[in-house]
């Protein structure tokens, strides 16, 4: 009786292989080598192609149900909860009531698995969106300056690595100064307060990251933190404690 049966590539390779040992065109050996395997593997498969044909070749479970298939019982009766009073539970949380509460216990990959061929999604609590409200520009030119230092490689190796500092006006985004310094450094921000200064006028307020330029790394002391200050830097020393706004 003839048999259909379904080879894979590489079962197929080892059909054709064996054909031509049948044949005589190449030996137990040769063939060993093109199917990596040893002789004596290649002799078994030979063996078993002489007795059944190319359905020896085939993999002995093929067609058979799988050995670790969840039983049909066991699948209806997870299907069931999952869809009734557990519909809400993600896998993981119902993996676990399944393995506490009906003694169910199956991997969060099997039971992902049969709930998805079922078409059961996980469910996931919406978290509600943060809203981030922007801050109000401030209404006037000369108000608010924006200072940063920015490291990049501005000369694209064709020349010694260098930081832009530049200042922008908060309300009306104008870049009011702009230099290349060899780093970011205070006598750079000195500069600039300098340069905005003579051109532009003296600004309300300076806002700056949390750079130590602008924020000493320094504990309050006791009093400080009585008076809600803290400890200046350099720059802060520099200017009017009160025109100075920081990053928090």
């Amino acid at each position: 009786m003839d048999i259909e049966v379904t080879l894979t590539s590489k079962e197929q390779k080892r059909l054709k292989v064996l054909n031509q040992v049948q044949v005589g065109r190449i030996s137990g050996e040769q063939a060993a080598v093109l199917l990596g395997v040893s002789l004596r593997q290649e002799r078994r498969l030979m063996a078993k192609y002489r007795r059944r044909g190319a359905a020896g070749l085939a993999h002995g479970n093929r067609g058979r149900p799988c050995v670790r298939r969840v039983p049909k019982r066991i699948r209806d009766k997870l299907l069931a909860l999952a869809r009734g009073e557990f519909r809400d539970f993600n896998d993981q949380h119902f993996t676990e009531i399944l393995a506490e509460e009906f003694a169910i216990r199956l991997s969060r990959s099997t039971v992902r698995r049969l709930r998805r061929e079922a078409g059961l999604a996980s469910p996931r609590k919406r978290r509600a969106s943060r809203h981030h409200q922007k801050r109000e520009r401030y209404p006037q030119a000369g108000m608010l300056l924006q200072v940063d230092g920015s490291h990049h490689n501005w000369l694209e190796g064709r020349g010694p690595e260098v930081v832009l500092l530049a200042a922008i006006d908060d309300a009306t985004s104008q870049l009011v100064y702009a230099s290349f310094r060899e780093q970011e450094d205070a006598a750079g921000y000195f500069l600039m307060l300098h340069e905005i200064c003579r051109t532009h006028g003296l600004p309300l307020a300076l806002y700056a990251d949390r750079h130590t330029i602008f924020q000493s790394p320094k504990e309050p002391s006791v009093a400080e933190q009585l008076a809600g200050k803290l400890p200046r830097s350099q720059f802060g020393r520099l200017v009017d404690p009160g025109p100075c706004a920081q990053d928090g």
